[in-house]
């Protein structure tokens, strides 16, 4: 006898075990067998799972399940990543707190092999809590960015694309996080609104004619100017583009030059350049052929050494050294001291944070490593616009190609210890050799010079979207001879992914797998939405609206949490979170195993021998035609990646048709005296129940695989049982008559609410001018009927009895008499209060979303809020009004 309810906590661990212990979780070895394979984006190495996490993986794997019982070979490649800044600040953070020496004391190697035992006995834990969501990762391939293999995937592809001239060594503008002392990527960089000031200096014509005004967040950058910009077209400025300005304090001579960058309805129009600590500028100093003047070192002091660009000697001695902020007040109070400080204006700015740091970016100038990201997008962007590889939702292509088609190079270097070191050595010339291993730079420099000489390999790692770019390809082994794995699982089924990383990893992962395997990585690009708030806020700590999937998991277990996900992530369109919803959730898990108990109290069990397609009661002829299309919808909605439109059948056909209808209707045959039908129905009811468990198990699989063991004998579990194939059980006439009778009762049903009849009263029904059909299904159905809508009797007439309650059903009117039901100026009485009460909120929400004020500035999640909730209450308000009408119209 089963349990009276399903208890995940108890039920989970040992099912995951019993999978994991089953190698159910590897690939098919079947040459035969369609193969399909998805790479997890590997979460970091530090990394613990949230809620957008719960949201990836989880429909990763109702995919990954739902290919594995259609009988694919399936690889769901697991790993992580390495995640250099963060791990070392991890690291770095906890010899702090244990107060032993730094990095910079213990030394490259001592720090190395720290960080390495962190990560053998904390790092990756986030593997063990996605097991607790049910992650059917082939954890046998586990794979981790600096394992030796990726590692040399890595120097292969740097060495290769060094040689073909795609990656070189050059001096630009990075993000600088001064605290790690290291460049960092924009996906690094947070920015955020800080209330600031525009500065608005006054630069002297060095022939005394007068003054140009600029304007800066940075007053400290003024030491680093090489000119100042106005545009090409500003009458105001024309006759002055190519004299010269004196740059004060600094004490030297800078050009105005005409370029678009300056808007000339901005402030006064001038811009001052600073090409060694400005994006933009950096741009415009290109343009312009200005010098690159830097004036900070890797702390974001003022320079206290000479590094030859020349910033240095524009420094004043006791400002040397100094740090950026105290330096920006003295500056400003020299300005203001000579008389050109002519306006400090309060304004919001957005200013940028490194995202672990939480210290003010500045952008450096810097020698770095960089890859000619423009040539290798050239074919990436080909492979989505001829359909190689396609965006779900295919929207976001646009954000794609925007991306693409104006890519800078890429900067690669990073100036930590921990990652993949970058392969190049020096001499003491500076000369650089780049290769796969020190010996082979050795006989490079050995070639070069005629004779051994001392080598330095370069201090810098690689940043850790270049391996994580290898990712579908080097986790197959290459560059190692595996080519069955690469020729069976590359290019990858398909890419499950946040959008805010399109750009930093999906696009690079499409570069090098052009580039290196030829081929696209993946065919298609699922783009899932965010996770919000129950009010469509975005969750953040300092809102204190983060809901934590590992706490939804312990209080309603991993089924409900993955059914909320799955069944509300709609393409483009963000997913709200509540306790509720997982709640409700779970409720259905329990009408599932209510469901299940049900059937087994009522001996249903599929016997040997059961052919689906030859029942012969109509009840069932119904629920096996509804399970087809069900079946249909699902596999619908699982191949277009419509996740939401898939759980939506499931959970319709399982919940609103099997258990609500199905099982009210299968219960008189149970208990009937036709033991053919009887059994008939026992049989079908079993099987039905034996695919509505494989419909739900990609979502659910939990407690679908549990009352898979609980509900028969079974060859398998369910996690490699068949998918359900119901092709040839539609019809349309049990449907039609089923749907015919599940109508009549609903309608019945919704009567005796709208006009507040006692539960308890039966009332006889009267069908009016019923035709023939109709009569027949009536008198065929008429105890179930009478059971399940309350009803004393069914009669039929030509005409509407008085004071009756009346819906129509197709040519048929259904009358419900009333007299002596009801108290009929009561109900008239209440009907009409909650019409006046709904009218009143239309009003108001009505007022409301006409306030343009309101529109404009509240939330979009609120506004849409308010007419959801306008929408409701209209439909409300018709309902009722027309109950009212039916009332005052006896």
């Amino acid at each position: 006898m089963m349990d009276k309810t399903f208890n995940p906590n108890d039920a989970e661990t040992r099912i995951y075990q019993a999978w994991e212990d089953s190698g159910a979780f590897q690939p098919k070895d079947d040459d035969n067998a369609e193969a399909f394979s998805i790479v997890i984006p590997p979460p970091n190495v530090t990394g613990r799972l949230h809620i957008g996490h719960a949201l990836n993986n989880t429909l990763q794997d109702v995919l990954v399940r739902y290919k594995r019982m259609l009988g694919c070979s399936v690889l769901w490649q697991p790993g992580t990543d390495h995640a250099g800044i963060a791990t070392q600040m991890v690291v770095e953070r906890q010899l702090a707190e244990e107060g032993n020496m730094s990095r910079a004391e213990m030394g490259r190697e001592a720090f190395l092999e720290r960080v390495w035992e962190w990560k053998e006995e904390s790092g990756g834990a986030i593997m063990q809590q996605l097991r607790r969501l049910g992650a059917t990762c082939d954890w046998s391939r586990e794979r981790f960015t600096l394992d030796e293999g990726l590692s040399k995937a890595v120097l292969k592809v740097f060495v290769e694309l060094h040689q073909q001239g795609l990656i070189y060594r050059d001096k630009r503008l990075v993000n600088w996080d001064p605290h790690f002392q290291t460049a960092i990527s924009d996906l690094e960089v947070e920015n955020r609104e800080t209330q600031g000031h525009f500065w608005h200096f006054a630069y002297p014509l060095d022939d005394g004619s007068g003054e140009l005004v600029v304007a800066t967040t940075r007053p400290e950058t003024v030491l680093g100017d090489s000119a100042v910009a106005v545009h090409p077209d500003d009458e105001r400025y024309q006759h002055l583009i190519g004299k010269m300005i004196k740059l004060p304090i600094a004490d030297v001579e800078i050009p105005i030059v005409a370029d678009e960058h300056a808007d000339p309805e901005q402030g006064t129009g001038c811009v001052k350049i600073t090409p060694a600590h400005d994006f933009n500028d950096f741009e415009v100093g290109k343009r312009n052929d200005l010098p690159k003047v830097n004036i900070l070192d890797r702390q974001a002091r003022l320079l206290s050494e000479d590094d030859g660009t020349g910033g240095f000697d524009r420094i004043p001695a006791e400002w040397r050294g100094m740090d950026r902020f105290e330096a920006r007040k003295a500056l400003v109070a020299k300005m203001d001291e000579l008389g050109l400080l002519r306006e400090v204006e309060d304004k919001v700015i957005q200013q940028p944070y490194g995202d672990r740091s939480g210290v003010v970016i500045e952008p450096w100038l810097t020698d770095q490593w960089y890859v000619n990201a423009g040539e290798l997008a050239k074919d990436a962007i080909a492979a989505v616009e001829d359909g190689r590889t396609t965006f779900h939702p295919k929207t976001w292509e646009k954000t794609y190609f925007e991306w693409m088609r104006n890519i800078q190079p890429w900067c690669i270097s990073r100036q930590l210890w921990w990652g993949h070191r970058v392969p190049a050595w020096y001499d003491e010339d500076g000369n650089v050799f780049v290769a796969e291993s020190e010996a082979d730079a050795a006989e490079q420099a050995r070639a070069k010079h005629g004779k051994d000489v001392a080598l330095t390999q370069d201090e810098d790692v690689l940043d850790t979207w270049f391996s994580s770019a290898l990712w579908p390809f080097s986790t197959l082994g290459w560059p190692a001879d595996t080519p069955e794995m690469v020729e069976r699982y590359y290019p990858t089924s398909v890419l499950i992914t946040a959008f805010d990383i399109i750009f930093f990893w999906v696009a690079r992962m499409m570069m090098q797998g052009l580039h290196f395997m030829k081929v696209a990585p993946f065919k298609d690009v699922y783009i899932h939405a965010l996770v919000r708030d129950e009010n469509g806020q975005k969750m953040s700590k300092s809102k204190g609206n983060v809901i934590d999937p590992l706490e939804l998991i312990d209080e309603y277990g991993a089924d409900a949490v993955r059914f909320t996900l799955a069944a509300q992530a709609g393409q483009g369109r963000d997913i709200r979170m509540s306790k509720e919803r997982v709640e409700g959730y779970r409720n259905f898990g329990t009408k599932l195993w209510n469901a299940a108990r049900f059937a087994e109290m009522n001996e249903c069990v599929v016997p040997d021998g059961y052919d689906p397609k030859t029942v012969t009661q109509t009840v069932n002829k119904w629920i096996l035609s509804e399970a087809a299309q069900a079946v249909e919808a699902i596999n619908a909605g699982l191949d277009t990646y419509r996740f939401n439109e898939a759980a939506a059948a499931a959970y319709r056909f399982v919940w609103n048709v099997f258990c609500d209808w199905h099982l009210e209707f299968a219960k008189p045959l149970f208990n009937g005296e036709d033991e053919a039908a009887k059994a008939e129905t026992r049989a079908t009811t079993a099987f039905v129940l034996d695919q509505a468990l494989k419909m739900l198990h990609p979502f659910m699989p939990f407690v679908t695989e549990a009352l898979w063991a609980e509900t028969g004998k079974r060859d398998t579990q369910l996690i490699i049982a068949d998918w359900p194939q119901l092709d040839g059980l539609q019809d349309a006439d049990a449907t039609a008559e089923m749907d015919w009778l599940i109508n009549l009762v609903t309608d019945i049903r919704r009567l005796r609410a709208e006009m507040n009849i006692p539960a308890g009263a039966k009332l006889p029904l009267v069908a009016v001018e019923a035709d023939e059909v109709t009569t027949t299904r009536l008198w065929r159905h008429s105890a179930l009927i009478q059971r399940m809508a309350r009803l004393s009797s069914i009669d039929l007439a030509d005409t509407v009895p008085p004071a009756s309650a009346q819906s129509v059903l197709g040519t048929t009117t259904l009358a419900l008499p009333l007299e002596g039901v009801i108290d009929f100026g009561a109900e008239k009485d209440r009907l009409a209060k909650e019409v006046a009460k709904l009218e009143g909120e239309i009003t108001r929400l009505e007022k409301k979303l006409g306030n343009e004020r309101f529109v404009a500035n509240a939330p979009a999640e609120v506004v849409a809020e308010q007419r959801e909730k306008l929408t409701d209450y209209a439909g409300q308000k018709t309902k009722m009004a027309e109950a009212l009408a039916r009332l005052e119209a006896m």
